[in-house]
């Protein structure tokens, strides 16, 4: 069975899921920690904590983690993410969970040019 193909003006993104794993805890990480990500959103659960450093080196990959890659890329199979600090033998897994799909208009108003839009603008700038 094949997927529905997306209107023009849809893409999809992943959920993705972000846990610690690992041990030799030497910030204050626990197991149980993690949270989740939809669309822009991070979802943590309720009273969850999660370090500022550890999100801060996790945060520049989550949107490539959203988009779908190709297989070969390294985003798509690696999903270990260290801690930040040398010490700590914690790891951040990012995991890819359900896909989303989502419209242009919803996320922007800058509005969505066509393919003929784009081509004639790339012919008037050529000139």
């Amino acid at each position: 069975m094949s997927a529905k193909a997306l209107a023009p003006d849809e893409f999809e993104l992943y959920d993705l899921k972000v846990t610690v794993e690992g041990g030799n805890f030497v910030c204050r990480h626990h197991s149980d920690q993690g949270f989740r990500v939809e669309g822009e959103d991070l979802i943590f659960p309720q009273g969850g904590r999660f370090s500022l450093y550890a999100l801060a080196a996790i945060l520049p990959l989550l949107p490539a983690k959203e988009r779908p890659t190709d297989p070969a890329d390294w985003m798509t199979t690696d999903a270990l993410i260290a801690c930040p600090d040398p010490n700590c033998g914690a790891r951040f897994r990012i995991t890819r969970t359900a896909k989303r799909i989502f419209r242009h208009g919803d996320c922007t108003v800058v509005p969505l040019e066509t393919e003929t839009q784009t081509h004639s603008s790339s012919e008037e700038n050529s000139k």
